[in-house]
């Protein structure tokens, strides 16, 4: 019997060439690009849910501050020793602190240069599963002079030689491999290719002074430099263990007034979707990619049984004649389930391959390392579920269709698509442009939101301007090379600056000011400048004057934020200490945004020195490579250990942006795929339309209706259609993005543009969709149609 229905199923696919091939086509479609978004979520939700312990480990997080608190990802050291102490319900703790300078590694005579590495507790393997390919988890580190390397950094330095016990010169100090883990995975928000004892970090931080009164890593209470993980007791609330930590942290530091300060413990699983903060904008878009795979999928099902209904009136009699040889509805529904299995067959072969030959393309737009490995349980569990899901929901009904027809009323042709179908298909092409319409409306949005931030002034003059950072054999000679650069043509000016530009660095709250209310405080970003730094920038000052070289030793400039958080009014002149050093503040700066435009300005300070690590030069788009090839050069003959590295300012800030410019990217792919398979369903009805109207449009080109007027009679009921669609789509579209936007503070309003141009686009597809079907029923011969009527 199954033989029997594929053998007339693949007769039936093969006889209808045309039908088959469309419909095949959009289920492809729908499905390999469904797949592949699913893929994409699946592999965001899932960051560290592999650990053994994942569901009992947390992420310490410092709130700062009261009323203006800032949120951090760090914590002091201590805690880890405080909740092993007198927190039962922590059974383990564990510190991580990224290693920031950048390491020289020699074997021999080949050398590696390595900026991606961190120091760890000796209880980071027993905490987290990673395993470890050589080496004792229990003890991977068998004294403070030895390293952990990922399989692909031993690779490098010993090929395919055992790693382990193997001595390498790291910034000329010998360290002894004492165990090799496998890489890092992909979906983990921990990436290092080196691993040191957070034992060598604390004797370095010992010998360098410590911190202030804080002497070592397990003392010191001021330093929130360190990724603090709990794995708790499965019955124990985070909650409790948060305020328990925050509570013996403030007996341990001299019983100092909170201020509303507090730790806070974050889900390890939470981490890459998250923000310390909460900002959720990340976990959203995996939710929206979510319901966008699910809305293509169903778009790809309603284009499917559009199709199918739409020529079910040519089945008719088939249906008919196998009723009278007596086949029962169930087998006539079985015959239907097969052939829709069949073309879901070949559908789904297809739609392997173009996922095979656009996965590359696709990882390089959002930027993921995904694989389609058919072998891979992962893979099968999203696949097999969205194939699954498609069928059962594309098949049921068209077979149940086509099982239904009476006999009798098909043989005497006087068959006719009831109002319910008819009804039933209209919904289903509103449907499919209600989620085309939403799309390509947030498409919009996203895209102007993304233009935006771009071009949106921040305050100071990016373009241009190219920084390198100096070390330690470059800096003395910082005064010889900051001239000779000046004088080369082309070069617009050169300033210097403690840290980096673009993003938060050094944070401080110990602070005092003429004026400061009892119990208040503030946290407030350091940085280092000269007396261009200002200018060179073009930054605005609002109030007293900029540094001049002379005499700045004790003196200030705030940005507006940190004024108006301090409350004073008429600051220029005011007393203000910064840690020991007693000052006062001479200049206020303009807001300028140094972050990531999801957040707001917070306070700045910026205090005077002539000579910094980072260099800005500023040039011309004629002179810019001849400056960096000087640069370069002037570096090299300093006698650097490292290669010369160099960012253009622009550039950076263009990083903060990048997982949005790839959502938005990606946005656009899904808007034109969903439009091309709802044209389809469009197209489905159409000629549905065009074969049950045949007669009606005969008769009225006889009583003299023309060819424009029966084009646009035809036309009318699809443009009402996707206009009815659009209606529907904007409230829904508006509340979704209206939504999505508050996750940045500085943001687009919603304009009524971007709702009109995509009604228009909406109505233009529909019409350039069903105009060669409108047309060719028009000027078909009325006498033909009469004459098989």
């Amino acid at each position: 019997m199954f033989r029997n229905y594929f053998k007339t199923a693949w007769r039936n696919l093969l006889k209808n060439k045309f039908y088959s091939v469309i419909n095949i086509t959009g289920l492809a479609i729908g499905l390999a690009v469904g797949i592949m978004i699913l893929l994409w979520v699946q592999d965001e939700t899932s960051f560290d849910t592999f650990h053994t312990n994942a569901a009992h480990i947390y992420k310490v997080n410092s709130h700062l501050g009261n009323a203006n608190a800032q949120v951090w990802g760090v914590a002091p050291a201590p805690l880890t020793v405080f909740a092993k102490e007198s927190v039962p319900d922590v059974v383990n703790g564990v510190r991580v602190m990224r290693r920031w300078n950048n390491l020289i590694i020699q074997t021999g005579n080949d050398k590696l240069y390595e900026n991606t590495t961190a120091y760890a507790d000796s209880g980071f393997f027993s905490l987290f599963s990673f395993p470890l390919l050589q080496g004792n988890p229990d003890k991977p580190f068998t004294d403070m002079h030895s390293v952990v390397l990922t399989a692909s950094t031993a690779k490098k330095l010993f090929g395919t030689e055992q790693a382990v016990g193997k001595t390498l010169q790291i910034n000329k100090e010998h360290t002894v491999v004492s165990a090799v883990m496998q890489d890092f995975p992909g979906n983990s928000v921990m990436q290092y290719n080196m691993i040191f004892p957070m034992t060598l970090y604390a004797r370095n931080f010992t010998e360098a002074g410590g911190n202030g009164d804080w002497k070592t890593i397990d003392a010191d209470l001021g330093g929130y430099n360190y990724d603090i993980y709990f794995q708790l007791r499965p019955q124990a609330t985070p909650e409790a263990v948060a305020k328990k930590i925050t509570s013996i942290f403030y007996q341990h530091k001299s019983g100092e007034d909170a201020d509303g300060s507090h730790f806070v413990l974050q889900p390890l699983t939470s981490l890459h979707l998250e923000t310390p903060d909460g900002n959720k904008g990340a976990q959203q878009t995996a939710r929206i990619f979510l319901l966008v795979a699910a809305l293509i999928l169903i778009i790809a099902c309603i284009n499917y049984v559009n199709l199918s209904t739409a020529r079910s009136m040519q089945r008719a009699k088939e249906v008919s004649m196998r009723k009278i040889a007596g086949a029962a509805r169930q087998q006539l529904f079985a015959q239907f389930i097969v052939e829709s299995a069949l073309l879901f067959l070949f559908a789904t072969l297809l739609a392997f391959g173009i996922i095979y030959l656009l996965l590359p393309l696709y990882n390089d737009l959002s930027g993921k390392n995904l694989r389609f490995n058919l072998l891979s349980a992962n893979v099968w569990l999203v696949t097999g579920g969205a194939i699954l899901g498609t069928l059962l929901l594309s098949g049921i009904y068209p077979a149940l269709l086509l099982s239904s027809f009476r006999p009798l009323q098909a043989l005497k042709g006087k068959l006719t698509a009831g109002i319910a179908t008819t009804t039933f298909r209209k919904t289903l092409v509103v449907t499919q442009f209600v989620f085309s319409t939403a799309l390509i409306i947030s498409t919009v949005v996203i895209a102007s939101q993304l233009q935006y931030m771009r071009s949106k002034n921040l305050g100071f003059n990016k373009e241009q301007v190219f920084t390198f950072r100096l070390d330690k054999a470059t800096f003395p000679h910082f005064d010889v090379l900051r001239n000779k650069l000046a004088q080369m043509p082309g070069v617009l000016g050169i300033t210097c600056s403690g840290s980096g530009l673009a993003g938060i660095n050094g944070t401080t709250g110990d602070t005092d000011w003429e004026g400061k209310a009892p119990n208040s405080s503030m946290m407030i970003h350091e940085r280092e400048v000269d007396e261009n730094f200002i200018p060179l920038l073009q930054m605005q000052m609002v109030a007293g004057r900029n540094f001049t070289g002379e005499g700045d030793s004790a003196r200030y400039i705030l940005n507006e934020t940190a004024i108006r958080q301090m409350g004073i009014k008429d600051p220029i002149g005011k007393r203000f200490s910064l840690h020991e050093n007693k000052g006062i503040i001479t200049g206020v700066v303009k807001d300028y945004n140094y972050s990531s435009l999801r957040t707001a300005v917070e306070p700045i300070i910026m205090y005077y020195s002539r000579q910094n690590y980072h260099i800005y030069v500023k040039t011309t788009t004629q002179a810019a490579e001849a400056v960096i090839a000087a640069a370069k050069k002037n570096w090299e003959a300093y006698g650097s250990d490292f290669p010369f590295s160099y960012s253009f300012l622009d550039a950076d800030f263009e990083k903060m942006y990048r997982a949005d410019q790839r959502a938005g990217n990606l946005f656009k792919v899904f808007a034109v795929v969903t439009i091309f398979i709802s044209a389809l369903g469009l197209l489905g009805l159409a000629t549905y339309t065009a074969q049950v109207k045949t007669k009606e449009m005969g008769i009225r080109k006889v009583l003299g209706a023309s060819v424009p007027h029966i084009t646009s009679l035809m036309a009318r009921e699809f443009v009402q259609l996707v206009v009815l669609a659009f209606i529907i789509a904007t409230p829904l579209a508006a509340i979704a993005m209206y939504k999505w936007l508050q996750n940045y503070t500085y943001r687009i309003q919603l304009q009524w543009w971007m709702f009109a141009l995509t009604g228009v686009a909406a109505v233009a597809i529909a019409l350039l969709t069903v105009a060669h079907q409108a047309i060719k029923t028009a000027i078909a011969n009325p006498v033909n149609s009469l004459k098989a009527e």
